[in-house]
């Protein structure tokens, strides 16, 4: 492992010569992959999620939320020398072994891979788990960990969702016409919208005109995401957790990851809100990872005041970006991992995940047993009504302390 370490950047590769397989190259840094990512990422055949978006994941890495753990770009190549898979990952130690691990943890809520194309994505699984077996031994890993890989993308299967077993939870979403009055009259019904209107005609007679604004500049990001942050720390007070986005590594890639893209592009994260606008008085926010097709929802958040709960101002900011998100062309738009009523009401999508080690070394062979029987658990769990409800209630009692 030391001697990749000290490779600076050159890719690493490891070959085959069996007809048919892919030669794997394994970078040591975002900077000698760019290029190749950013051609990638513009060619309109590319399968992937905005989580492997170039600046997405150089956010994220350049923020040092996972210090300590090696970067590796994992591109696979066919015979003809062409780019067909790109997997950024970083790799770090869980007692003595060698761990890799999609670029974005808990705040990625898609690890699938970028394809070069639909037909790339067609591999077959088998050739697919050879070439990162082959990637993982030549670059000293012990096992690939894959959390939240979709089974499908934009109705393509997802070769590394193959021997998954299904995730905890699924993710929920909808697609968007090109029509954005048709798509709100899909998405939402017409008593919910009737709803709606009443509660932001009362939200207007309260606190004056509200608008939807979408940050622009770094200073426009800055100014939402204060926002968000207070939000949340009310409600997560409230709840008697810890807030996850109150590290300052978090805020920094938030920081990073809401400013334009290289040569103006935009935004790896897109951040909405719901202002006042008299008073310019946040009063709910929304940020999410965006491509040219989709918006993946990340976050949302809304003033904790109770005046203001009953003119649900996160629900009307919602309603106000889904049809803003069709106006400007994009394909789909989702709100993210786990189970929450509003997601429920809104989506017509159901975008089941799986998750999976891959073994390596033989040494990881008990992480794959120890993992499997610990996914199985989590997702009995939460699939459980009964089950869920108690391991609530636990954790409430554990706050009550």
């Amino acid at each position: 492992m030391a001697a990749l370490a000290e490779d600076l950047g050159r890719p690493l590769r490891a070959r085959s010569r069996a007809r048919g397989v892919m030669e794997a190259e394994v970078f040591t840094d975002l900077a000698t992959a760019e290029g190749l990512w950013r051609a990638l990422e513009a060619d309109p055949a590319v399968l992937m999620t905005p989580y492997q978006r170039f600046d997405w994941v150089a956010a994220y890495l350049g923020a040092g939320i996972d210090a300590g753990e090696a970067t590796r770009i994992l591109v696979l190549r066919d015979e003809g020398g062409r780019a067909r898979l790109l997997l950024p990952l970083t790799v770090g130690g869980r007692g003595p072994l060698r761990i890799a691990r999609v670029v974005g943890d808990r705040h990625a809520n898609f690890h699938m891979p970028l394809f070069a194309s639909r037909e790339a994505a067609a591999m077959r699984p088998e050739d697919l788990t050879e070439a990162l077996v082959r990637a993982g031994r030549a670059a000293g890993i012990d096992a690939f960990t894959f959390r939240n890989q979709p089974r499908f993308w934009d109705g393509v299967p997802n070769p590394l969702s193959a021997r998954g077993l299904p995730a905890p939870s699924d993710a929920y979403g909808m697609l968007l016409g090109p029509d954005a009055e048709a798509t709100l009259r899909r998405v939402f019904s017409g008593d919910t919208r009737k709803k709606l209107r009443a509660k932001e005609r009362k939200l207007v007679e309260a606190l004056g005109p509200v608008e939807h604004r979408i940050a622009g500049t770094p200073e426009a990001a800055a100014e939402i995401q204060a926002a968000f942050y207070a939000q949340k720390a009310a409600r997560f007070t409230g709840l008697g957790i810890a807030d996850p986005y109150a590290p300052a590594g978090i805020r920094r890639f938030i920081a990073a990851a809401t400013a334009p893209g290289a040569e103006g592009t935009a935004p790896a994260i897109e951040v909405h809100a719901l202002v006042a606008t008299k008073s310019g008085r946040i009063l709910a926010t929304f940020g999410g990872a965006v491509d040219a097709a989709r918006f993946c929802g990340m976050w949302t958040s809304f003033d904790t005041d109770p005046e203001l709960g009953r003119f649900s101002p996160g629900e009307i900011l919602l309603h106000r970006l889904v049809g803003q998100q069709a106006a400007r062309g994009r394909r789909a738009l989702d709100l993210g991992v786990g189970e929450a009523g509003y997601k429920a009401k809104t989506c017509d999508e159901t975008i089941e995940l799986v998750e999976q080690v891959v073994p390596v070394s033989p040494a990881s062979h008990l992480l794959v047993l120890a993992s499997g029987a610990a996914i199985r658990l989590k997702h009995r769990i939460k699939r459980s009504p009964r089950l869920w409800s108690a391991v609530q209630s636990l954790r409430r009692l554990r706050r009550g302390r």
